[in-house]
């Protein structure tokens, strides 16, 4: 089965633990804690964030450890670059059109003051 990143990413309680998590493992009551919900709210969430392959889950003992995953965010990202690019040249031509209007303005200002 096939999980949409974006539906995953869609609820802010995911992108809450996800940001939980950024700074490494992590056991379900800590997430708790960062999070501000139910123990059960925070298990369903990284149920849902585990199967869609966003975070991995290693056991200790009783407890469950909790970590992202790489690979899920690479597919995010290779994903952003083909329109990163293309906005990116949109944003330099933008710049250059300002700068020209911009060292159009000053010429006609200095002119204007001989």
């Amino acid at each position: 089965m096939h999980v949409d990143i974006f539906q995953t990413l869609a609820d802010p309680t995911r992108r809450l633990l996800i940001d939980a998590l950024r700074n490494g493992e992590r056991q379900v009551n800590d997430i708790v804690e960062v999070a501000g919900i139910d123990q059960s709210g925070v298990s369903r969430h990284l149920r849902i964030l585990h199967e869609a392959g966003f975070v991995s889950k290693r056991p200790e003992g009783q407890r469950r450890l909790y970590a992202l995953r790489p690979e899920r965010f690479r597919e995010l990202d290779a994903w952003l670059a083909q329109y990163r690019g293309l906005w990116e040249t949109r944003l330099e031509r933008f710049g250059a059109s300002l700068a020209r209007r911009q060292r159009k303005r000053t010429n006609v200002s200095m002119e204007r003051r001989r």
